[in-house]
């Protein structure tokens, strides 16, 4: 019996979870309707316009980096076409 327990102990929040949502009840969801309502009121703030203005994103750059560097310092000179 005791191993039953310890096995299904760690599984309650996942049963719990389950059970919800088989009962139609999604958890949470209030709080991310509370969350973009809240949100999407600050959008026309003066202050957001005035600090996007300021943060203003650096220049891309075109340089090869990560797996592309990697793959142009493997790559080989292709052969030579036959005339």
């Amino acid at each position: 019996m005791a191993q039953l327990v310890t096995f299904l102990l760690p599984a309650l929040p996942l049963l719990a979870l389950l059970l919800t949502l088989l009962l139609g009840r999604y958890p949470g969801c209030e709080a991310i309707v509370r969350l973009s309502e809240r949100l999407s009121s600050h959008g026309g703030s003066r202050h957001d316009g005035a600090r996007q203005a300021t943060l203003r994103k650096p220049p891309r750059s075109f340089a090869p980096s990560g797996g592309l560097l990697i793959a142009l310092g493997l790559a080989q000179r292709p052969p030579p076409v036959a005339a």
